[in-house]
Formats: structure tokens, sequence, C-alpha cells
């Protein structure tokens, strides 16, 4: 091979390299910072991360958090607003810790349910992409694996990992929307008093037990809401579709597929006849093995094809300052 030959395929390997690295370069410029455990970024923690953002900032914090496993425990505050978490890959970018309601502090006292968090999230307009968020606490009870309190929370394309009670949506002023995600547990595993959407959710009960437990606010018109979701269980596990944590406690589900782990029954009034007055289960167009409604308790109710035009993304979660979470992309 002459000189002219080899100088010119070194430019061109020279040329090609400088070009990946340029796409690479532009890529991580779409984030304000980058995490990766190993090394490779701005930060080896999340909790860095967070620290790092601008109190009470106006515009986007966006957050690449490249694949590992991540044990901390987190607390994104009320002043870190705007803050966007996107996940290198669903399955592998992994947000962990293992604490439980009975663990005792250092005053030798319960942390109690909210206290087993792994991640606390207090501020508004919280956003995640392509994250796990789990408690690997194990078969110990109450163990949280996140707990939302902030306002115009979105989740697209992420996991909920955990036992009992996963997901804890607590804000009681709280709107959520949660698609294309994952949510697993066994009693109680969606709980709380937030307004939440979960549309084209995958929800996994792995045991026998409860698969809501809303504590809607009386003065709520909505609590939570399942559209188009599978609603899942293994072996030979039984389960509810919710049970009153609160008197005035609203779950829905319209449009969901329902296996053969769904009790005939549907719901159960957690040995308090009284919210049978007060609490409003309801389900639309239910399919699958699960989704025969002769046998309902019958204090839960069918919607009406007038009714529930009533319940869309939009007009669940708009709030005074119509907010709509369709129109944001991640």
């Amino acid at each position: 091979m002459n000189s002219f030959k080899m100088k010119y395929r070194l430019t061109t390997v020279l040329l090609l390299f400088g070009f990946f690295c340029a796409i690479q370069a532009s890529n991580d410029k779409e984030f304000d910072f980058v995490v990766d455990k190993n090394g490779g970024g701005d930060f080896k923690t999340v909790r860095e991360a967070i620290n790092a953002v601008p109190d009470y900032r106006k515009k986007e914090t966006k957050i690449l958090i490249k694949n590992g496993e991540y044990k901390e425990k987190l607390v994104l505050p009320a002043s870190k607003t705007n803050v966007t978490f996107i996940g290198e890959s669903m399955t592998y970018t992994i947000l962990t810790y293992d604490d439980y309601a009975s663990k005792k502090n250092i005053f030798g006292e319960e942390i109690g349910t909210s206290g087993s968090s792994s991640f606390f999230v207090f501020a508004d307009d919280f956003k995640a992409k392509n994250i796990t968020f789990r408690n690997s606490a194990g078969h110990v009870g109450q163990a949280v694996a996140i707990r939302i309190e902030g306002d115009r929370a979105i989740f697209e394309n992420c996991k909920f990992l955990g036992n009992q009670d996963t997901l804890y949506l607590h804000g009681k002023k709280s709107r959520q929307y949660y698609k294309n995600c994952y949510i697993e547990g066994t009693v109680d595993f969606i709980f709380g008093w937030s307004t939440a959407v979960f549309e084209s959710c995958v929800i996994n009960c792995k045991g026998k037990g409860y698969v809501t437990a809303a504590s809607t606010p009386e003065e709520s018109e909505y609590g939570f809401v399942f559209l188009n979701c599978r609603i899942t269980g293994r072996g030979n596990s039984t389960f509810y579709l919710g049970r009153p944590w609160r008197p005035y406690a609203k779950t829905v589900f319209i449009n969901c597929y329902l296996s053969k782990h769904v009790k005939p029954e549907g719901w159960h009034n957690w040995d308090k006849p009284e919210t049978q007055l007060t609490a409003f289960y309801a389900e639309y167009n239910s399919m699958g093995p699960g989704a025969n409604t002769e046998e309902r308790v019958p204090w839960s109710c069918q919607l009406s094809d007038t009714e529930v035009e009533n319940y869309t993304v939009e007009n669940i979660l708009k709030g005074e300052d119509d907010w709509n979470p369709e129109k944001i992309k991640l």
C-alpha cells in the first residue's frame, strides 16, 4: 500500500472518530448533568446531582443517569423545581434503597411508612423517564419505593418495584401522570391522596392483596384512574382492585384488561361498611377473565358511555392551571 492510500485511510478514520465524538458531545449537551457511577459523568451519585440543581430554577434541569444500580436514600427538596431524570434504560438504571416501616432510627423509633421511602419527591414539576424506582427491603411490611408530594409529576416508561406500599401518591393537591409504566407489589401497592392517571401501564400483583388503597380527599373530583392498562398476577395469587384507605376513596378502571387473578367481587370495604356509602369504585369496558362484573360488590358501579367521556387525561389533571401532561415531551 502506497503512502497516499495510507494517509487517506488514516484521515478517513480520524474524521469518523471526530464525527462520532461530536455526536456524543452533542448528546451530552442535551443534559445539564450526567450521573455515572463509574466516573464517566459529572457526578457519581444521584444525590450529588440533586444538590447541584439551583433552588427554584424556572427552567428545566435535565439529568442523564447512566446504567447502574444507585443505592441511595434520595430527597428532591421542594426548592429543586423543574427537575427531569432520564435513565439510560428502564431496566438497568435503578434507584434503590432498603428501608422499611418497622426499621428503627437512631432514637430507637420506627421510621414508619413514609420514612421507609427510597426516594422522596417534594418538588413540583418532577419528570422521569426510563428509570426503575425500587425498594429492595423484601417482605418486611410497608416499604415504599417512591413518595411523591409535588404537583405536576410525570413518569414515562418507568418501573416501580416493591411489595407492600410500593408507590405512595402522597400529596393531597398533587397531580400525577404515569404512561407506559410497570408497577408491582402485594398489598395496597398503589396508595395515597393524590389525583393520578395511569395510562397504558402494567399493574402486577405478586400475591394476595389489594392493587389500590386510595385516600382521596372528599373535595377531589377524581382519585386514581387507570386507562387502557393491564392488571396481571402471578401463579395462584388473588387480589382486589382496591379498598378505601379513607372514606372518600375514588378509583376507576377504564378499558383495562383484568387477569384471572382479580377476585369476582372486585372491591373490598376494608371491614368498614360505612365506606360503602362514600367511596367511589367504578369500571368501564373491562375485558379479560377477571372482567365478569356480575359478581361485583353492589356498591361499585359501571360507568355509562356518557359518564366515561369525562375521564380524559386532560380533564382529570387540568386543575386551575390547565395542565396537560400529554403535551409535554420528555
